[in-house]
C-alpha cells in the first residue's frame, strides 16, 4: 500500500528566510516576525519625559511619514533654537516603523537628552518598496525638514535651528544617512537649488557590506550569531533591492573610500560594537571619512566593547554601556553636557519599563577595560594609558588629508 505523502501548499513554502526579520512565501505572503508594536503621540511632555510628540505626513503620494519630538524644557529654557535631528531607524531596510516603541524611545531620549528636536522617518520598506524608496522618502524627509518655505511644519519653523542639522541611523538608518549625506554634497557644487547644510553625521552600527571578507567576518570569528552571520548578509542585499545587478559590490551597500572622504559635513560620529559582524565597516568607514578629506573636522569612533549589534536598543537600553553610548551621541548632538544626567535617563528608562531593571545590574561587569585591539587588517595595539570603561571613544581632528595611514593606525587603537 502506498504511503500517502501530504504536499505544502503555496502558502506554506518559505522562499525567503530572513529571520529574524521576516519570512516571505511562495504565494507571495510576507510574514514579518519583529514585534512593531505602535506607540501613540501625545503633545503632554508630562507623558514623555519632557518631550511631546506629533506625527505628521510628509509626502502624501507615497505616504511617508514622520514623528516630531520637541524638547519642551529645552524649548522654553534658552533663546536658541534647537538643534535638529533627522533619525532613521534599523531593522534592515525590512521591518521597523518611526512609531515603534523601540525607535519612540531612542528618538525622545534624543530629544530629552540633547535638547533637540528630532524628525524620526517612517520611511517605506522592503520588499514590497525595494530599495532605493527608503532613500528618496529618507531624501524627501530631509528636505521637508530643512526647507525654509510655509508649508514646513510650525515646530520647524518656531524651534529648528537648520544651520546645527544632524543625520543619525541605527544600521540600515546608518546607511540611509551615508546616502543623504552623499546627495546633500552633490548638491553643493550645483547652482540654483536649496543647499542642505549638514553639520554633523551619527552612525551607530552602520549597515554597510561587501563582496570581499575582512577579518572579522571570516569563519570561527562569528560564533553564535544568527542575525548577521555573513551567510545571511550575502543574501540580505538582494533580497531587499528586488535582485540589485551588483550584488554585495553596490556602491549603496559597499561605499568606495573616496565617496567616504568626500562627505561634506563638518563633523561625523560612528559607533561599533566588538562583537558585531558588521564593526570592521564601521571602522573602515570612520578611518576613510578622516583620512581621505578636508571637509570633516572631526570625526569620533566609539567602540562598545563586549556588544552586539543593536544592544542600545529596546529592552537593553537601560545597560550601562547602551547608556555610555548615548552620553556620546547626545553630546556630540548637544555639543557640551547633555541637558539630561545619565542617572536621570536611566531611572527615567527603569520608570517607562521595569523589565529594564535587569541591566542596572550589570553596572560593573559591563565596564571592562579593553586590552589589546586590533584593525580591520589585523594588526594588534595597545590602548591609549587611562582608557576604561564600556566604550572607548576616539576624538580625530582632521582637518587636513596628509596622512592617511597615520590617520587609519590612530582609529585603530580603538579596534577590537
Amino acid at each position: 500500500m502506498a504511503m500517502r505523502v501530504d504536499k505544502k501548499n503555496d502558502s506554506e513554502i518559505v522562499t525567503d528566510d530572513m529571520y529574524p526579520f521576516l519570512r516571505r512565501y511562495k504565494d507571495g505572503r510576507i510574514q514579518r516576525l519583529v514585534p512593531n508594536t505602535f506607540v501613540p503621540p501625545s503633545e503632554d511632555p508630562g507623558a514623555c519625559g519632557g518631550v511631546a510628540t506629533r506625527d505628521v505626513v510628509i509626502d502624501h503620494a507615497t505616504g511617508v511619514s514622520a514623528r516630531l519630538f520637541l524638547s519642551v524644557s529645552a524649548a522654553a529654557a534658552t533663546e536658541r533654537r534647537l538643534p535638529l535631528v533627522v533619525y532613521f531607524h534599523g531593522s534592515a531596510f525590512i521591518a521597523g516603523s518611526a512609531f515603534s516603541e523601540a525607535s519612540h524611545r531612542q528618538a525622545t531620549t534624543i530629544s530629552a537628552r540633547a535638547g533637540a528636536l528630532v524628525v524620526s522617518v517612517d520611511y517605506r520598506l522592503a520588499p514590497e518598496h525595494p530599495i532605493p524608496a527608503a532613500y528618496d522618502d529618507g531624501w524627501a524627509a530631509l528636505r521637508w525638514a530643512t526647507s525654509s518655505s510655509s508649508s514646513s511644519h510650525p515646530w520647524l519653523a518656531s524651534y529648528a535651528d537648520r544651520r546645527r542639522t544632524f543625520l543619525v541611523g541605527d544600521s540600515a538608518g546608518a546607511n540611509i544617512v551615508h546616502r543623504l549625506a552623499v546627495r546633500a554634497t552633490a548638491r553643493q557644487d550645483c547652482v540654483d537649488v536649496d543647499m542642505i547644510d549638514i553639520e554633523g553625521i551619527v552612525l551607530l552600527q552602520p549597515f554597510f557590506w561587501g563582496p570581499e571578507r575582512l577579518p572579522c567576518e571570516r569563519p570561527g570569528r562569528h560564533e553564535g550569531r544568527r542575525v548577521f552571520a555573513p551567510e545571511r548578509m550575502d543574501k540580505l542585499w538582494p533580497f531587499v533591492t528586488g535582485g540589485a545587478v551588483a550584488g554585495n559590490d553596490d556602491p549603496r551597500l559597499n561605499p568606495p573610500a573616496e565617496e567616504v572622504a568626500s562627505l561634506r559635513c563638518r563633523r561625523a560620529l560612528v559607533a561599533v560594537a566588538s562583537r558585531d559582524v558588521l564593526r570592521g565597516r564601521g571602522r573602515r568607514y570612520a578611518a576613510w571619512l578622516c583620512g581621505g578629506g578636508a571637509w570633516c573636522r572631526e570625526v569620533a569612533l566609539v567602540e562598545s566593547e563586549g556588544e552586539d549589534h543593536a544592544f542600545h536598543l529596546g529592552r537593553t537600553a537601560a545597560r550601562a554601556s547602551a547608556v555610555v553610548l548615548m552620553d556620546r551621541v547626545v553630546t556630540f548632538i548637544h555639543g557640551s553636557e547633555p541637558l539630561v544626567s545619565t542617572d536621570e535617563a536611566q531611572t527615567k528608562l527603569l520608570d517607562e519599563d521595569p523589565m529594564m531593571q535587569q541591566g542596572t545590574n550589570k553596572i560593573r561587569r559591563d565596564s571592562s577595560v579593553v586590552d589589546e585591539r586590533a584593525n580591520p587588517l589585523g594588526e594588534k595595539f595597545r590602548p591609549e594609558p587611562g582608557r576604561a570603561g564600556s566604550s572607548s571613544t576616539n576624538n580625530l581632528a582632521c582637518t587636513a588629508p596628509s596622512a592617511p595611514a597615520a590617520v587609519e593606525r590612530t582609529v585603530a587603537k580603538s579596534c577590537l
